[in-house]
């Protein structure tokens, strides 16, 4: 078996209907517990929960959205890009990729003003 203790619970997490789409929603975007519940038809209860399981693996992260009027809140973003499962001579070899979502909006602009225009938008 792997040397991972943690790929049991990868597997279990990635087994769970909810936690999948809660990584394929934040996948595409970093949403919030509200939105999660609404687009993926779960409780925010069962949102938070699957999230922090997620989070403890690694495989999610919060970020906080800031707002004008004081109300900050929480998003969630994917860091699971792939996790495959090989099975070679008796034993089983896991690979868990993650991305690093950008620090800040527009980091990966390579033009100052369109950077500067990312960020201006996410304010």
């Amino acid at each position: 078996m792997s040397e991972d203790p943690a790929v049991g619970d990868i597997l279990d997490l990635l087994s769970d209907e909810y936690a999948r789409d809660i990584l394929a929603a934040t996948s595409v975007k970093p949403m919030s517990a509200k939105q999660l519940a609404d687009q993926c038809e779960m409780s925010q209860p069962t949102v938070y929960r699957r999230v922090e399981w997620l989070r403890e693996h690694g495989l999610i992260e919060e970020q906080t959205r800031i707002e004008t009027g004081g109300n900050d809140y929480s998003v969630f973003a994917a860091t699971l890009s792939e996790f495959s499962l090989a099975l070679a001579d008796g034993d089983f070899e896991t690979d868990v990729e993650r991305t690093e979502p950008p620090a800040f909006p527009g980091q990966d602009e390579q033009d100052t003003a369109d950077r500067f225009t990312k960020m201006w938008e996410n304010l």
